[in-house]
């Protein structure tokens, strides 16, 4: 049956509306707002089951608190649809994460009710400590909240700040939302903690003791027993492993644990918060996906669903992955040259990316066990499912400590292994200083396989991944390697295996890209030559213009250079793979055959490959050569299909097909 007409929900729906609600009220307007987040998130894609197992949380905290006088921080902010909807946005939330639409995480510059943006996790306790000491300098008494889950409590930064809080003795409240499910499963001594002090051997037997005594005294009422002893443990558990205790260590109250879906508990303990002056910690359980069966079944699946309302795509599982051979030369540069495929047995349904790289590094680590895979709470999101289930004890989740995850493979490589740090491009960015310092001021050998390089579409600005070629090109030591495809991608795999020191392969979200039908006609059957350190490889010759593509810009770049030959124009394409070593001589050689060069990378204009080629000419003296490029400008880009956004930016065929006129033209 369809849901009732709404009851308060209305696009002039502000917090102030919330004050005079009775509970049972705010009751029914979680049960819409629910209906709401379903409705649509069903239709768009999204962050959908964490987004439901906060909304009776977030509709108390607008109950209680004074928004935007009072600060509301949103970890992450891919909990926070309630709060969008709450505060003015419910008409564009029907267009959240689309062109044109609101963001899909918090966003100063899109409401005065988000005080700081969001995307990256563990930063809400920082952001939110800085705001009540701005607030202290003032004189200000706006009250200051950090809403922060169990994953992202995790990170070191967010443990950092909470040490800082309770030393600054500020009057400042972490809501914690333990919905006990993250991405991935939470690692590290935190989470541990609640089941260390019950298991020492001592316990152990007697345990074992007094379930084998009741079965064997009473054997039709000892398992009932045995549970109910089991519940009696578990509230020995609560009083031996005081929170209170642990968290007054860190200057803390300690409030909780609260029922994050009774309002009528939700707001009594909010409101005996407002008149603490001290740092608080609220622990609220919640269950993620609340409200939709499917989510509450299985909130990891439903985390971020695709516009179809099924779980968004993400790596098969183990048993369904393709067994793919080890790329020919082992660990070795790969020497084996390839084909083309032939046009008329194009695969039905592209591998990603990410599914690639996965199954490459699990069948390489087959052959040398000196291979290990990091990652950073995102072992699932980058394709290391297969890995982690073949090789468990070359498997390390550090959680989101991406800081702590580079330096951690660099002790790795400092006692001879081969650690593979798999990662997004966007949070790689919270790890420089540890790339500069203790990866490649030592030369040491970790390969960063940097996932999610580029446009990643409804995720938006904090997520693009358009800035690693840039930062890492600072690194002296650095080899920088892009894939234009699958088989690419697992030939530099093997090759970034080889090196002497530190190197990145990066790669975008989605579907390994594939040659035009066209190319693959007239190219049936040739030799394809493997990657080599530091040379690109010319896919198709032209001296009036010579386009000069980067990892998944080269398909593109050659069907617009194919489109172009039918108007009679010979317009070159390269397949530079490498911007550090950059092929030099290639870029020489083709700037002074054609006098034109358009450069094309998903990457940022300032410091990529723009700047790269830019560098070689001038450093070379080269002047007679007409130059453009195609990348991402300074103007963030924001939330729509990767499609869309490549279209904006001119990083796709349409696109670089109109630039490379524009330079043709302006040489006649």
């Amino acid at each position: 049956m369809p849901d009732p007409p709404a009851k308060f929900l209305d696009p002039r729906l502000l917090p102030e509306r919330l004050k005079n609600m009775t509970l049972p009220d705010l009751e029914e307007l979680s049960r819409e707002i629910r209906a709401e987040i379903i409705r649509v998130v069903v239709r768009n894609g999204g962050h959908l089951a964490s987004s439901l197992g906060a909304v009776d949380l977030i509709v108390a905290l607008h109950h209680v608190f004074d928004a935007p006088e009072d600060r509301l921080v949103f970890d992450v902010g891919h909990q926070a649809y309630a709060h969008k909807i709450l505060t003015g946005r419910l008409s564009s939330f029907k267009n959240i994460r689309l062109q044109g639409g609101v963001s899909g995480f918090p966003r100063r510059d899109e409401s005065v009710y988000d005080p700081f943006g969001a995307g990256h996790s563990s930063t809400s306790i920082s952001a939110a400590l800085g705001m009540a000491a701005a607030r202290d300098l003032t004189g200000s008494e706006r009250r200051v909240a950090a809403v922060i889950g169990d994953g992202a409590i995790t990170g070191g930064m967010a443990l950092e700040a909470m040490n800082h809080a309770g030393g600054l003795n500020k009057n400042l409240l972490v809501v914690f939302n333990d919905n006990r499910m993250s991405i991935s499963p939470n690692v590290g001594a935190i989470s541990q903690y609640l089941s260390l002090k019950l298991t020492t051997p001592e316990h152990l037997q007697l345990r074992e003791k007094v379930k084998g005594t009741l079965k064997k005294l009473m054997p039709k009422r000892g398992e009932r027993l045995i549970r109910r002893f089991q519940g009696a443990e578990e509230a020995l558990k609560s009083f031996l492993v005081s929170p209170s205790a642990f968290l007054a260590a860190w200057g803390f109250k300690y409030l909780g644990p609260i029922d994050g879906h009774d309002l009528g508990k939700l707001v009594e303990a909010l409101r005996h918060v407002k008149s603490l002056q001290r740092p608080v910690f609220l622990h609220v359980l919640t269950t993620k996906g609340k409200g939709y069966a499917p989510a509450e079944d299985d909130p990891l699946g439903f985390h971020g669903v695709g516009k179809t309302g099924a779980p968004a795509p993400s790596p098969r599982l183990p048993d369904e992955l393709p067994q793919s051979p080890a790329p020919e030369g082992g660990l070795g540069p790969p020497s084996g040259a390839g084909s083309f495929p032939r046009s008329a047995q194009r695969a039905p349904a592209p591998e990603s990316f990410t599914e690639v790289f996965g199954a490459a590094l699990t069948s390489l680590a087959r052959e040398n066990p000196k291979i290990i895979a990091v990652t950073a709470a995102m072992s699932q999101g980058t394709g290391l499912t297969e890995f982690f289930s073949k090789h468990p004890e070359r498997s390390f989740d550090v959680g989101i400590a991406e800081q702590h995850a580079v330096t951690f493979a660099a002790g790795l490589a400092s006692e001879g292994f081969r650690p593979v740090v798999a990662i997004y491009s966007t949070f790689l960015q919270r790890a420089f200083d540890q790339l500069a310092h203790d990866v490649d001021l030592q030369r040491l050998p970790v390969l960063f396989a940097v996932d999610r390089a580029g446009l990643v579409g409804e995720d938006g600005p904090t997520h693009h991944g358009l800035l690693d070629l840039s930062y890492t090109r600072l690194l002296p030591n650095f080899t920088i390697m892009a894939p234009s495809d699958a088989w690419e991608l697992r030939k530099m795999l093997a090759l970034g295996l080889s090196l002497p020191g530190p190197a990145s392969l990066r790669y975008p979200r989605g579907a390994a890209n594939r040659p035009p039908e066209r190319f693959l006609e007239r190219n049936e059957g040739k030799t394809r030559k493997p990657p080599s350190l530091g040379r690109g490889e010319v896919v198709l010759e032209g001296d009036d213009l010579f386009i000069l593509a980067l990892g998944s810009m080269l398909w593109p770049a050659v069907e617009a250079a194919l489109e172009l030959e039918d108007e009679g124009f010979r317009v070159g394409v390269a397949n530079l793979r490498f911007v550090q070593p950059l092929d030099g001589e290639l870029v020489l050689e083709k700037a002074r055959e054609s006098g034109g060069i358009l450069t094309v990378e998903e990457n940022s204009l300032t410091g990529g490959l723009k700047s790269a080629v830019t560098e070689a000419l001038l450093e070379n003296g080269v002047k007679n050569c007409k130059m453009g490029w195609l990348g991402a400008g300074p103007k963030p880009v924001e939330q729509a299909t990767q499609a869309q956004q490549r279209a904006l930016l001119g990083l796709d065929s349409a696109g670089i097909k109109k630039k490379a006129l524009e330079l043709l033209k302006s040489r006649l």
